[in-house]
């Protein structure tokens, strides 16, 4: 019984840092770019796009598929980015506790 109140506690901390780090994760800025840096984004690493930068080499009439392309794949590195990082933050977060293997935690 003890040890059942002593992970209720370390569970009600852990809640609160989960609501910590989700907030935490709203106001990081993760930059992904494409084509060698001719686009770049920043995103939060909840995924919302703050800005995008384009180089004006890219600008040219009827190449706008090729803008398009870099663009999608400047925003999906972003994504990976972010989402490593969160990884990593939840691992710091966590280690040393008794989670069973390969539980997704809900971010």
């Amino acid at each position: 019984m003890r040890d059942l109140m002593g992970l209720m506690k370390q569970a009600q901390g852990l809640q609160q840092k989960f609501a910590d780090m989700q907030a935490e994760f709203e106001a990081l800025e993760v930059t992904g770019t494409a084509g060698g840096g001719a686009v770049t984004v920043v995103t939060t690493a909840k995924g919302q796009m703050k800005s995008i930068a384009l180089d004006e080499s890219l600008i040219v009439p009827g190449e706008k598929e090729i803008l398009e392309d870099l663009i999608v794949a400047a925003v999906n590195d972003a994504k990976g980015k972010a989402e490593r990082l969160m990884q990593d933050k939840m691992g710091e977060m966590t280690k040393g506790l008794p989670l069973p293997p390969g539980m997704k935690l809900p971010f």
